[in-house]
């Protein structure tokens, strides 16, 4: 009993306490634990939760709320007497993940954390993940009010399904949780973050990191964020990073940061809005702009909670708001740790309090904690004799040096130990002090503050220092500075950057950064940058610092990247030749070298590296020389640049030294690709080292889809090429991989390694080598670039081989142009010119000048303006004449009596200029020139004989004098010949000019002859056949000499073969021929129903010996028909044919009754190509001799079956008919040709082409024209 009255007392208590004073934040009594467990284990976590009202609890993975009716059976949540617990049923690996739990009521929130991991043995057995980030984000741009996506693909080797790996993301090195603003995703192979409603507070270094059991990998890019488009033009930007501090019963301050645009005119101040959550309505808390980045809020009602945003404003107008700050509660933080006394008696619990209605004491440790010219804020501790009633405040005030105090918050006391106080007058000094009150009544006041000035006690920083910009990549600069001196509280820096020379500033980042290095993006690449920097604090921002010296924006120069794909080309006894591909990023400056490191691999175990090279090569291909035959050998490269040498390359494969000894060629090496473009593009590469046992002597180049599974590769030429570069058709929008593979004799070798993927587009801004003729009648090829960096050069290349120093060209780059300037064009120039540009993305181009561009090179003759010039009828010309003499000459449309021409006969009175020579010599290889002067114009023209156009020319000349030597003693008209005749024997013949006798190499006679034909026996050949024979014609005046090559090939083709027979086989029905004699020069094709054959695995065909044969295996009703087997030696033809039926074996009439149509369709054949091929059949004069002025008329006949073509030619050159040249074709028989007025220009060379299908054939005859007071065949002197 004795109990009672206490008991009765606290019912008393509780009655007239205020029910806010018990209310207060969840707290963790005891916070859950993190636990690791095996694979089908359970796990489960609990925590003990006190708060009040009751809190609402709610688990979380990996910040995703769990829901036990998504998974039933998988969780089970429960909550008893404030323990809660969540419980994971037969845990697999995806269970490994951060748990939280989070308790909230309408005082606040709080969370714990623990963590499971789910161990599975085999991970606990070596097995090792390797993680390569792909795919990579780069550095982004966005603008406030945009959504921003960005992410990378993940590759995990080896991939499991069950084993995930953890993804994080992190923004400036603070881990990121999802929310409204940031949600992210992982598929399983790609990790990606989304940013909703950007602003500013997203700006931000931003890194992903992927963690898996071995460790973890990261990569980090920059993300800025842009002002939005302000609603008024010279508005400031929003403010950002919004912050509630010190948050109290009735009382917060909020701070921010100041934008870095203001539009273009001074920021006036800021106003601070707040609303309550849950509501829509936003409440202006200042009256008056305030320009300090922090201020202090009242008037908050307990236990409610707030958020806030602010505003910028200037004489423009205002800006956006910022985004609004997480919420905070308005309560004292002291509820939350009040001190209880629990006495248990008898088993019932109750609490004791002391006497109440007691006065509070003095409050402790007043201060001034904030004093700015628009509030002061203080600072207080509550009294430590307070009894245990609810304590408030009054505040009161006097001016320094009087003792006259007056009471601030006359009306309502505060509940919060904080205070801010206003409209004080700046400038003056004011001291403070506190009293405490409650329901007994008010204490005494606390010590007062000393003297306290109104006005800003933090100062705005002094501007930054030097600023120092530094390259860094094409887009971007470093730029660093000296930090502000003796700033406090300082925020960060600001930094803008204006094309040098405009002076138009634009920011570079939006959020304060805290270091005193920043990279600037987003440059443009070969302007020239300036920047300045300014600080900020809550006072304000700095005055800028002094401007940087302009920079120029291209990539920093930095040690090259690896080079990769090694690869061995030629390997002996005691060295090899290696090749690799260059880095991929070459550090913005060219290569100057590759060092070579090699090492021994002993029983799989790497021994030590060791140098291969002391001074650098500029190859990509290196003989490694001095190492052990038999020896397993692994090698890496490192290149370096003028900022030094890279790291080396990863090991390549082990590679034994052993000497090659295969007969085909190893590798090409070096691919190159140029002239990029949609259709086509270039291939060029190095001949292989090793060249096998014969010189290479071809290439062939494959191709395939980038994508394209390995046995996609197909050839892109079907004869091999004898050059190292190649131009490929492609089609536009597919990205391709090639190869090259070298031949010799022995056969195609080894393909070489693969380019990188092409893709088939055609870049903005691709230029052509354009052909130009200045008013000089200069000729030059130009080619522009329009994307040229500091280091570009123009690379002039002819035929794909770089021109160093050209003797035949000048080149010339001004700026962006470079151009190649012929000095003296002829047809030396002719070939392939092509121009790379280093250091851009591939820009290359090429022009082909052949002999039909030639014409080109003739256009500056017109347009030659310094002297005149004497004009030609016809160009220098060469033609062959009688005896093999040659005859240079030109015509010329006016010359006067006193033109000059040396060494060669002129006739004025045509302007025909001529020079014979009687043969030529080796010696007369070159350029012929005929050099024209009558007065003061001159002109010019020359002829080019080199290679093989001279050794032609040279040829013809001599063939035609042996010729008119040979035809002045008996001499063949047709030589030795032979032809099969019907009866499947062989004729041999010839027709002789006069016959005297006749000696033959072999034992056989004439058959016939006359004075044109000799005819020797026909008879039916064998093999004993083969052999050379010859016939001779001699007299007194000379001899003439024809020899056949009777050879196995005649033989073949001349031979007859057996009829077809057809024969029951067990597995079917064959069709056979003999043939006496055979060889793989000898063509068969098998026929059926007059279709050639596709052969399967159920119709076959071979050669069994003598024996030709054709296999239907399982024949049916569709196998019946006439079947045909055709041999084509090379110069004749032979078909046998037979009918299938149905019957086994043929009978002895139906087998000569094929024979007798085989025999008939062989002869046939002959007959019709002797027959029938186009043929010039007489009325043609050797030469004819006729004077100028008189017309030419020439008739001959035309035969062949269909009608031939006829084509009539002048010195080799085809003509077309016109009033002066009448050519006609009549009744597919007669071919005239018609010379109007005849002058000396028409003299030369002329010939009649006749053609068909069956054959070809010529006719020729030489015009020569003299004047009327001249003999024929005289020279004039």
């Amino acid at each position: 009993m004795a109990a009672c009255p206490q008991i009765h007392e606290n019912e008393e208590y509780h009655k007239r306490l205020n029910e806010d004073s018990l209310m207060h934040t969840p707290e963790f009594v005891i916070k859950p634990r993190s636990h690791t467990v095996w694979e089908k284990q359970c796990v489960r976590l609990h925590c003990t939760i006190s708060g009040w009202p009751e809190p609402r609890v709610v688990w979380y993975k990996n910040n995703v709320s769990i829901d036990p009716m998504a998974k039933p059976g998988k969780y089970k949540v429960e909550s008893s007497y404030s323990v809660h617990s969540l419980e994971i049923n037969k845990c697999d690996f995806d269970d490994t993940a951060q748990y939280r739990v989070s308790a909230m009521n309408s005082k606040g929130e709080t969370s714990a954390f623990a963590s499971v991991v789910v161990k599975t043995p085999c991970l606990e057995y070596g097995v090792k993940f390797e993680t390569h980030i792909v795919e990579k984000f780069g550095v982004s741009f966005g603008r406030e009010g945009e959504t921003l996506s960005f992410g990378c693909s993940v590759i995990i080797y080896p991939s499991l399904q069950r084993f995930q790996p953890e993804i994080e993301w992190y923004r400036d090195d603070k881990l990121l949780v999802q929310s409204k603003w940031v949600q992210m995703h992982w598929s399983g192979d790609r990790a990606t973050l989304t940013l909703s409603h950007l602003n500013k507070e997203d700006e931000g270094l931003y890194t992903l990191r992927v963690i898996t059991k071995s460790g973890f990998e990261t990569h980090s890019a920059y993300v800025f964020v842009r002002d939005a488009d302000a609603e008024v033009a010279g508005a400031p930007g929003a403010p950002l990073d919004v912050q509630s501090l010190d948050a109290n019963k009735d009382y917060v301050i909020v701070t921010w940061k100041q934008p870095a645009v203001d539009g273009g005119s001074p920021i006036l101040g800021y106003f601070v809005d707040r609303c309550e959550v849950g509501m829509t309505h936003w409440f202006q808390c200042n009256d008056t702009p305030v320009k300090f980045a922090r201020f202090p809020v009242t008037g908050l009602v307990e236990g409610r909670s707030y958020v806030f945003r602010v505003r910028a404003v200037n004489k423009a107008g205002m800006s956006h708001p910022s985004r609004v700050s997480e919420p905070v509660a308005a309560m004292d933080p002291a509820d939350r740790t009040r001190k209880e006394k629990i006495i248990q008696n008898n088993d019932f619990p109750y609490h004791i309090h002391e006497k109440l209605g007691v006065v509070p004491g003095r409050p402790r440790d007043l201060s001034v904690i904030e004093a700015t010219k628009n509030y002061v804020v203080l600072s207080w501790k509550p009294p430590g004799d307070k009894g245990h009633e609810g304590v408030m405040y009054y505040v009161e005030k006097c001016v320094s040096g009087t003792d006259s105090w007056q009471r601030v918050n006359t009306e309502i006391p505060v509940k919060s130990p904080r205070f801010a106080l206003f409209d004080l007058a700046e400038g003056k000094s004011y001291r403070f002090r506190v009293r405490c009150c409650n329901s007994a009544g008010v204490g005494e006041p606390s010590e007062p503050t000393e003297a306290t000035t109104v006005g800003d006690k933090l100062d705005i920083p002094s501007a930054p220092g030097r600023v120092v910009p530094t390259r860094n990549t094409d887009t971007s600069v470093v730029v660093s500075w000296e930090a502000s001196r003796a700033a406090k509280e300082l925020v960060g820096y600001y930094i803008e950057s204006s094309i040098a020379g405009r002076n138009t500033w634009e920011p570079c980042n939006n959020k304060p950064v805290k270091g005193t290095r920043f990279i600037c993006h987003g440059l443009t690449t070969e302007e020239s940058y300036v920047f300045r920097v300014r600080a900020v604090n809550a006072a304000g921002i700095s005055d800028f610092s002094q401007e940087s010296e302009a920079i120029k924006v291209k990539a920093a120069i930095a040690s090259p990247t690896p080079p990769y794909g090694i690869t061995v080309l030629e390997c002996v006894r005691d060295s090899m030749v290696l090749a690799w591909k260059q880095p991929t990023f070459i550090g913005g400056a060219d290569i100057t070298g590759y060092f070579i490191d090699y090492r021994e691999v002993i029983g799989g175990v790497p021994g030590k590296w060791h140098e291969a090279n002391i001074k650098s090569v500029s190859e990509r291909a290196y003989r490694v020389s001095e190492l052990k035959e038999n020896m397993l050998y692994q090698f890496q490269v490192r290149a370096a640049n003028m900022a030094g040498v890279g790291i080396p390359s990863l090991p390549s494969e082990t590679f034994k030294c052993e000497e090659w000894t295969i007969a085909v060629p190893g590798p090409p090496h070096d691919l190159q690709v140029q002239e990029v473009r949609k259709d086509s593009l270039v291939l060029l590469w190095k001949a292989p080292v090793y060249q096998g046992r014969d010189p290479v002597n071809g290439y062939y180049i494959d191709i395939k889809e980038a994508e394209a599974d390995f046995e996609m590769w197909r050839g892109v030429n079907e004869k091999a090429t004898n050059k190292t570069f190649m131009k490929v058709c492609i089609h536009e929008g597919e990205s391709y991989v090639f190869r090259v593979r070298a031949q010799n004799k022995a056969g195609v070798g080894k393909a070489s390694d693969p380019t990188e993927p092409v893709e088939a587009v055609t870049k903005p801004g691709t230029a052509e080598i354009v052909v130009n003729v200045d008013d000089d009648g200069v000729i030059s090829l130009n080619f522009e670039c329009s994307n040229l960096t500091a280091d570009s050069k123009f690379v002039w290349s002819k035929n794909y081989k770089e021109m160093t120093e050209p003797e035949r060209m000048t080149l010339e780059t001004k700026g962006s142009k470079s151009k190649a300037i012929f000095k003296t064009p002829s047809e030396e120039d002719l070939g392939i010119y092509s121009c790379f540009v280093t250091h851009t993305d591939g820009a290359s181009a090429s022009y082909t000048l052949s002999e039909e561009s030639e014409t080109e090179f003739m256009i500056s003759k017109l347009f030659h303006p310094s002297s005149p010039v004497i004009p030609l009828k016809t160009e220098l010309a060469v033609e062959l004449l009688e005896k093999g003499r040659v005859r240079f000459w030109l015509q010329a449309e006016k010359i006067s009596a006193n033109g000059k021409i040396e060494y060669m006969n002129f006739d004025k009175n045509t302007g025909v200029i001529e020079m014979f020579m009687e043969s030529l010599g080796k010696e007369d290889e070159g350029t012929f020139t005929f050099q024209l002067q009558d007065g003061k114009a001159t002109n010019q023209s020359s002829l080019v004989l080199i290679g093989d156009v001279f050794k032609q020319l040279q040829k013809e000349s001599e063939f035609q004098k042996k010729e008119w030597i040979r035809k002045q003693g008996p001499h063949f008209v047709e030589y030795l010949g032979y032809e099969v005749t019907p009866e499947c024997c062989v004729r041999l013949k010839c027709k002789v000019s006069r016959l005297s006798r006749i000696k033959h190499s072999c034992s056989t006679t004439c058959d016939s002859f006359n004075e044109f034909c000799v005819c020797l026996c026909q008879w039916q050949i064998s093999k004993k056949d083969a052999g050379i024979y010859e016939v001779v014609l001699k007299d007194d005046r000379g001899k003439d000499t024809s020899t056949l090559n009777l050879t196995d090939q005649v033989l073949a083709a001349s031979n007859s073969s057996t009829q077809l027979k057809i024969q029951s086989t067990e597995e079917g029905i064959r069709l056979y021929t003999f043939v006496s004699y055979y060889n793989d020069e000898l063509h068969v094709t098998w026929h059926h129903k007059d279709a050639a054959i596709a052969f399967t695995e159920r119709i076959k065909s071979g050669v069994v010996g003598e024996q030709l044969w054709l296999q239907i295996s399982e024949p049916t009703e569709k196998d019946k028909g006439k079947y045909a087997i055709e041999f084509f030696d090379g110069k004749g033809g032979l078909r046998r044919t037979v009918e299938l039926a149905g019957q086994g074996e043929e009978t002895h009439d139906h087998i000569q009754y094929n024979m007798l149509q085989t025999l008939l369709s062989a002869a046939f054949i002959i007959l019709r190509l002797r027959l029938n091929r186009a043929r010039v059949a007489g009325g043609l004069p050797d030469v004819v001799t006729i004077q100028e002025g008189k017309s030419l008329n020439l008739t001959c006949n035309i035969w062949g079956d269909p009608v031939p073509e006829v084509t009539w030619l002048k010195n080799e050159r085809e003509m077309v008919s016109n009033d002066h040249y009448i050519l006609k074709f009549e009744s597919g028989k007669f071919a005239s040709f018609t010379i109007t007025c005849v002058n000396t220009s028409d003299s030369g060379k002329y010939s009649i082409l006749v053609k068909n299908k069956y054959g070809t054939e010529s006719g020729d005859f030489t015009v020569s024209v003299f004047l009327p007071d001249e003999e024929p065949g005289k020279k004039k002197k």
